[in-house]
């Protein structure tokens, strides 16, 4: 499997949340190719491996970020609200593509500095931005409609320290890595009873994974998604860096016991790993996984991730390939099941 051209076919996918639709029929041949999938009636894409020992979870977050219309003006511009936490700092002057009857290429429209008020360094809202198509007149009733989502439209390309930058990473990696791990189960020979669930909605409040996580009589559960790399910006808190490893997590939801296996392993086997301390909750599908239906066992693996809900993310694939390598370490070593 290569990381960097799987990363990029599935960030390029379009997955606003609630219309997964072009992600999930990619993601759902992926998985395939380890164990029988379906889709259920949320859009959560489920894969299921029958085998021994625990019954393990993994789960990683198809969706991602975009915006959605709300109006449709005569003139043919499009006024929208955000449909997950997109950074409305860094919209104006945005390429995006408009999901309407057809994929419409569009821009944000932006305030030239000659004509500003004085307040150009105020970030416009919501209610003040609108999206250009080019389209007017009746053609654009035609194409597009109120509910229609849109999302950005990014270059993607490796820069020279071989990291990737794009839009969508979040959580496009966490899907990689169930993948990549799925594959070096594989090729051990994996008897384990797997569950994958990538899950729909996770931008718009954790959704799928609540669907999703009371489906599964799973034991325990890792989940995978992206956390903050520390930059010249970012608060002194964040301390893990690109390239050194995937953060394993540590929050009250989540098995003590399973964290520190996990940091075991990781030293063990010598897998680069930095440590997540969170306070509270995680912000991430294992704060519902935990606790839905009988409640679950859950870890949390992440990547550092730079300039996170925007078209410039920055990710190693190197973490990504840590993190598969943890977690195929943790079910060989901790499923409970004889894969000698």
């Amino acid at each position: 499997m290569n990381i960097k051209n799987t990363l990029i076919e599935l960030a390029k996918a379009s997955s606003a949340p609630g219309q997964e639709y072009s992600v999930a029929p990619l993601a759902e041949k992926m998985l395939s190719e380890y164990m029988p999938v379906s889709t259920d009636n949320l859009g959560n894409v489920v894969g299921h491996k029958e085998g021994e020992g625990k019954h393990i979870l993994l789960d990683a977050h198809l969706d991602s970020i975009g915006m959605v219309v709300t109006a449709v003006e005569e003139n043919g511009f499009l006024r929208v609200d955000k449909c997950g936490g997109i950074d409305i700092r860094t919209i104006a002057a945005q390429d995006v593509i408009v999901h309407g009857r057809e994929d419409l290429f569009g821009v944000v429209t932006s305030i030239p500095p000659h004509l500003s008020k004085g307040d150009e360094k105020k970030a416009a809202g919501f209610d003040e931005i609108m999206i250009d198509t080019g389209i007017d007149g009746d053609r654009i009733f035609s194409l597009v409609a109120p509910g229609d989502r849109v999302t950005l439209k990014a270059q993607y390309g490796e820069m020279a320290n071989g990291t990737l930058s794009g839009a969508y990473f979040d959580n496009k990696a966490g899907v990689c890595a169930v993948l990549r791990c799925l594959e070096i189960l594989k090729e051990a020979d994996c008897k384990n009873e797997i569950t994958v669930l990538f899950s729909a909605q996770e931008e718009a409040g954790l959704v799928g994974a609540r669907v999703g996580g009371f489906n599964c009589n799973a034991d325990e559960c890792i989940c995978v998604d992206v956390s903050f790399a520390k930059t010249n910006a970012t608060p002194k808190s964040i301390t893990s860096s690109l390239g050194e490893g995937t953060m394993i997590g540590f929050a009250p939801v989540l098995s003590y016991e399973m964290s520190r296996n996990l940091e075991t392993l990781a030293k063990e086997n010598n897998i680069p790993y930095q440590l997540e301390v969170m306070s509270s909750s995680t912000g991430t599908n294992a704060d519902v996984i935990a606790v839905s239906a009988h409640g679950k066992k859950t870890a949390l693996l992440s990547f550092p991730l730079k300039n996170m809900h925007t078209a410039v993310e920055v990710i190693d694939p190197v973490d990504i390939e840590y993190t598969a390598q943890l977690m195929a370490k943790y079910i060989l070593t901790y499923g409970g099941a004889d894969n000698a």
